[in-house]
């Protein structure tokens, strides 16, 4: 349906009353293969009022219009000429999620979708998938032949001219990654690379646009993030506290039982109820050491506990929260615990103060620096080498989102940190076969400043005490 059929059926449904609910009523969900209900409700005949996946459908394409509006403005901001949208079966996540295509929409063939800094977009389609884009706004170019294929670029870059590229190049962005980068960015084969190469355009990568689109939280968000923030740090706490409550009644403790606590108060809170990290010992000495029902260790006076948790509120759009503490199931925590713990904290206190100052200066920095910081406080105390990952990394709707990620170890993340995004900084120190400390907190960058989401621990926990 073209997007100036939708606007006329929304200018139709205003005359009803119904604009308002086209706009802000939640979205239904559709039923796959009830073509029927897209064009009318559930039980409406022809000529009745428009029903909700109808109502859906508009909604869903105002969105997508506006979201083209988007894209466009922060092109030509980036001084880019356009941004190339590729798919095949399923292959870029990242489009499915910036378009708001539904993630099945994606089919068996190749298809483009190209959003200029100006003008109209156009969809490349196959001839027997003719129909896979009609969602989105813009102009359909069909292709049967591969040989077709790149012809159909070139009309969508340069319209129906032949002559040569316009002077002073032709910049567009797509999800590529130089030197594979950043791998989470990467979703675009090398051939087809070359093959948009073969044009005379110039491919840049895509990473900072889609953290614009993809990374940044609303005001909503931020509230909901601080909340589950809030509400996890409190279950940690009184995950601890069933911990001394079982030590002190001699009950038999694992990993599993401690995991099992905490995702029934999850539960009852509001909360998702995932599986978490709990790590004794040695144990915590792996990064992702993850304790199951067959794999997990007794927790008994004297042990460290490590526990790592990513939830989030039940509500819709609700952003993660990711957060490590370290207790000690003791009165005194013991001095080779403490004496890691403060390196540890001391790395998390320098890669924060860095971000924080840097926003309040107006200082562009990127992920790596941010990165660089903390790694150089663990290097100057001798433990480069049992720092095992990167310091932190992007937080979305999922635990690990689509954001510069806090790293210049795993990956070279040069993305800038833009204001509106968050994540986690928390480097770690692992001593292989005795125990492992990490400390993880999630951070906000505003325009002019950075915060940390909610009160966060300051030392090891001393259970028993």
């Amino acid at each position: 349906m073209k997007i100036t059929i939708a606007v006329a059926i929304l200018l139709t449904c205003a005359s009803f009353g119904l604009a308002q609910t086209v706009l802000q009523a939640p979205l239904p969900k559709m039923e796959e293969g009830k073509i029927g209900t897209w064009i009318r409700g559930p039980g409406q005949t022809k000529g009745s009022l428009p029903g909700p996946n109808l109502l859906y459908l508009l909604k869903l394409q105002t969105e997508q219009s506006a979201r083209v509006s988007e894209i466009q403005t922060a092109l030509q901001k980036e001084k880019l000429d356009g941004w190339l949208f590729y798919d095949f079966r399923g292959s870029d996540i990242l489009s499915f999620r910036i378009l708001k295509l539904e993630r099945n929409a994606g089919g068996s063939r190749r298809w483009f979708y190209y959003v200029p800094a100006k003008g109209e977009p156009v969809k490349i389609v196959h001839a027997i998938e003719p129909e896979k884009l009609d969602a989105l706004p813009g102009e359909k170019l069909i292709y049967r032949e591969w040989q077709l294929l790149q012809d159909q670029l070139r009309k969508a870059f340069f319209g129906r001219r032949t002559d040569a590229v316009p002077a002073g190049g032709f910049k567009i962005a797509m999800q590529y990654s130089p030197n594979n980068d950043i791998p989470y960015i990467s979703r675009v084969d090398a051939g087809t690379i070359e093959m948009i190469r073969a044009l005379k355009v110039k491919v840049e990568t895509s990473a900072d646009l889609v953290q614009q689109f993809e990374a940044v939280w609303t005001d909503e968000q931020l509230a909901m993030h601080k909340e589950a923030c809030i509400k996890l740090q409190k279950i940690i706490v009184e995950a601890f506290a069933d911990i001394k409550r079982r030590m002190n009644e001699n009950i038999p403790t694992t990993e599993i039982d401690v995991q099992q606590f905490m995702m029934k108060r999850f539960s009852e809170v509001g909360m998702q109820p995932s599986p978490m990290i709990v790590a004794v010992n040695a144990n915590a000495a792996s990064p992702h050491y993850f304790p199951t029902r067959e794999r997990n260790s007794q927790i008994k006076r004297g042990d460290l506990v490590l526990i790592d948790s990513v939830t989030k509120l039940t509500k819709p759009r609700a952003p993660a929260v990711d957060l490590t503490w370290v207790g000690y199931v003791g009165e005194t925590v013991p001095e080779e615990y403490v004496k890691i713990w403060n390196i540890v904290r001391e790395a998390q206190d320098a890669a924060f103060k860095f971000v924080q100052t840097s926003f309040r200066n107006k200082k562009i920095i990127t992920g790596a620096q941010v990165d660089d910081v903390s790694r150089e406080v663990i290097r100057r105390a001798g433990y480069a080498d049992q720092f095992l990952h990167r310091t932190g990394h992007s937080i979305g709707e999922e635990g690990h989102g689509n954001g510069a990620n806090i790293d210049n170890l795993e990956t070279r993340d040069s993305r800038r940190l833009i204001p509106g995004t968050a994540f986690s900084i928390e480097p770690g120190i692992y001593l292989a076969g005795k125990f492992g400390i990490r400390s993880e907190i999630d951070v906000y960058v505003s325009e002019d400043d950075a915060i940390i989401t909610a009160p966060h621990q300051t030392e090891i926990i001393a259970i028993i005490k």
